[in-house]
């Protein structure tokens, strides 16, 4: 089992060499998410319909990261090629979450960390549907709800030496966080791979005996 330790150590050394790409990636974000802030009414409407193809291009960048490439900026709005899937992942995740959250402030966190492998789910695997998507996130956390958790509870410590610098850390402290979920999203998915092809191979059925003259 990967701990969190060696997933922000995976994490850092997928980000070698490009920490300062990744911050003006998050600088990119940022910048957009400020949109509602410029223009009240309509900043927020905009954001809130692009918010699942903005994520899923953010998404798809750091997982790019994490498997070693060097992805340009422009990645942040390859979601927008798959608008209607990243909205509706966005869409329902968000009515599921809020949903519980109102049966209590931790069931709410639990769907967060349910639904959180969705937009990497949507990245890797084009032909499935919103749902789908969510349903295979919630079947792949099953068991590593906790691992994540305590994965980003790691980040506290940096969470609050950013705050000295009236939140500038975050344009690194963003990237780090992200591309460690991405590696726990790579250790899961290979990790289910790895358990279905054993399991094909324990159910496929012996060779044959030698022939015997």
């Amino acid at each position: 089992m990967v701990t969190s330790s060696e997933l922000r150590a995976r994490a850092r050394e997928s980000l070698r060499g490009q920490w300062g790409r990744a911050a003006g990636f998050t600088l990119v974000m940022l910048l957009i998410g400020a949109l509602p802030n410029v223009l009240p009414a309509i900043g927020q409407i905009a954001i809130e319909i692009c918010a699942g193809a903005l994520a899923l291009g953010a998404y798809s960048y750091f997982l790019l990261v994490s498997r070693g490439e060097r992805p340009p900026f422009v990645e942040l709005f390859s979601g927008f090629a798959d608008f209607i899937r990243s909205f509706l992942v966005y869409l329902l995740v968000l009515i599921f979450t809020i949903l519980w959250m109102l049966l209590f402030i931790i069931p709410g966190i639990v769907a967060a960390l349910r639904y959180s492998m969705a937009y990497f789910i949507l990245k890797d695997n084009p032909e499935i549907g919103a749902l789908e998507a969510i349903r295979r996130s919630k079947a792949m956390m099953v068991g590593h709800k906790w691992r994540l958790f305590v994965l980003l509870l790691s980040f506290i410590g940096w969470i609050l030496l950013c705050i000295p610098t009236f939140g500038i850390g975050t344009l690194w402290l963003n990237p780090y966080i992200y591309t460690a979920v991405a590696h726990f999203y790579e250790d899961l998915r290979l990790r289910g791979e790895s358990l279905s092809g054993s399991f094909a191979a324990q159910d496929s059925p012996p060779p044959p005996p030698p022939n015997s003259f």
